[in-house]
């Protein structure tokens, strides 16, 4: 899950693996797998770095203790 900022200044929580694609219109546009679109304040770019750590973090989650 990632925090993102609505356009109207609402935080919003979307699960990254159902993101689908991102778009940047002027502003930036989330569609999730559903169809659904968010705009939000922050650039594609920070999304994508949400998601990456967001990855990394379920990813070190998993493999903890894994080679004991």
């Amino acid at each position: 899950m990632i925090k993102l900022k609505q356009l109207k200044g609402d935080d919003i929580v979307i699960n990254a693996d159902l993101i689908t694609y991102i778009q940047a219109h002027p502003n930036t546009v989330v569609t999730l797998q559903n169809e659904d679109r968010v705009v939000v304040e922050e650039s594609m770019d920070e999304i994508i770095e949400k998601v990456i750590e967001y990855k990394r973090k379920i990813y070190r989650q998993n493999t903890k203790g894994e080679g004991e």
